[in-house]
């Protein structure tokens, strides 16, 4: 055990090198720190920093790069800039994303613009392709179910096109809700979504056995209710299949044989690969009936079938370039530097809690509650953040913390990553995990 004063000494040296030795050597300062205090033994709580950096910051006068949307609102672009190879950044500043929100938009003079609903059951795939279609991971992803707990919209400008994404909840019965004591905003928000929605997209994970073969009774609801709104089928994830024989009959079933009002020829579904996409026969007259009634499986409706892995850029570029084609006339609601509807404190802690879902067992992630204590901006431009994280069991707290702290660090410092492709700015990450009292 070391003295005292070696130990304050220690310790000041640790944290004076974070400041001084940039990024890189600061990444490896948590696990000494959190030994050097011990405090994983000794307490309930347990302290985890991240600071990052990289060459993102393209100008010294900027914090957040070229293609921020700061930069967009203040007319501050290279001439030469594209939207569709530099996505916005989000400020860091909550005051500068509402500005940015409530702002004139600088639309062209034909704008087009279409509201896009992304409907399917829980872990389908919704929030990951929305990141793609973005160009940012701006929603969390998880392999567990619910990591989406309520709307959130992210916008695409591309030219004279704006497409208005709506990342809803997966869809779920009251049953479910009520037995799991789930936030009201997942059984509402998809069904609020859809009364303001141009088209609605609806995702089915076809790795998923016990599932693929129907659509789930709350989207056929959804789709009937709505049955004015065009609707597309994505089938995603088809690079987990094996035989790809199998997308045939699920096409079959999940659109019952029907597209865009026509019988589906199963031969030319057979060239279909994955990342294009199928496109329909003409469009469907608006005297189609509404499909309803327990026993359906599929809709007869869908406009477009897409196969895809929303994990494949190429992928999803076929269907963004769609969506974009799509796009009606009429004025934009949203400046061209806007990303998301999210204020930055939202985007950190859902980040959060992404990392906490994928790296904590069972329930356990379902009941942290997070507090933040600090968000501020440092005296280099960096983001400073310190947030605690509340747990209800003093084991839950060492679950959580890891064994000398590892776990705990490691999830600050993938936040951080995440984080500063967001913001385009450094990003220093503190993590406390305590007792809930």
């Amino acid at each position: 055990m070391a003295a005292p004063g070696r130990r304050a000494a220690m310790l000041f040296r640790a944290v004076l090198g974070v400041r001084q030795l940039g990024p890189d050597a600061a990444r490896g300062w948590v696990t000494g720190l959190s030994s050097l205090l011990d405090c994983q033994r000794r307490c309930v709580s347990c302290f985890a920093g991240a600071a990052f950096s990289g060459p993102r910051l393209a100008s010294a006068s900027r914090r957040y790069g070229q293609s921020s949307a700061l930069d967009r609102f203040l007319g501050l672009s290279q001439p030469d800039s594209s939207l569709t190879s530099h996505p916005p950044a989000v400020s860091i500043h909550r005051d500068e994303q509402d500005l940015l929100l409530v702002h004139r938009p600088d639309m062209p003079e034909n704008p087009r613009v279409l509201r896009v609903v992304l409907l399917g059951a829980p872990n389908a795939g919704k929030s990951t392709l929305s990141n793609q279609l973005l160009g940012r991971k701006v929603f969390p992803v998880s392999k567990k179910v619910h990591t989406t707990r309520c709307q959130a919209l992210g916008i695409i400008t591309e030219k004279e096109a704006q497409v208005i994404l709506l990342d809803t909840p997966g869809l779920i019965s009251p049953v479910k809700q009520k037995r799991h004591h789930l936030e009201l905003s997942l059984l509402e928000d998809p069904w609020k979504s859809m009364e303001s929605a141009d088209m609605v997209v609806v995702l089915v994970d076809v790795s998923d056995k016990w599932t693929r073969n129907q659509l789930s009774p709350q989207v056929l609801q959804c789709l009937t209710q709505f049955s004015q709104v065009p609707s597309i089928l994505v089938m995603n994830k088809v690079d987990c299949l094996k035989q790809k024989s199998i997308l045939l009959e699920l096409t079959a079933a999940l659109t019952e044989g029907v597209v865009n009002g026509k019988k589906l020829k199963m031969r030319e579904a057979v060239r279909s690969q994955a990342g294009t996409h199928c496109p329909g026969p003409a469009a469907k007259g608006p005297n189609s009936q509404s499909v309803g009634g327990p026993q359906k499986i599929g809709w007869p409706h869908f406009q477009e079938i897409f196969m895809l892995s929303a994990l494949s850029q190429e992928d999803v570029k076929i269907l963004k370039q769609y969506l974009l084609a799509q796009a009606r006339p009429g004025p934009w609601e949203f400046h061209s530097g806007v990303l998301t509807s999210q204020t930055p404190e939202e985007i950190c802690a859902n980040t959060i809690r992404e990392k906490l879902l994928e790296h904590l067992p069972q329930e356990i992630p379902y009941n942290v509650q997070q507090r933040t204590v600090v968000w501020e901006e440092g005296p280099s431009g960096e983001l400073v953040i310190e947030q605690k994280l509340l747990v209800p069991k003093e084991s839950h707290v060492k679950i959580l913390i890891g064994p000398k702290g590892h776990l705990i660090s490691q999830i600050a410092q993938e936040v951080g990553r995440d984080l500063m492709d967001i913001f385009l700015c450094d990003v220093r990450l503190r993590l406390s995990v305590k007792l809930l009292k």
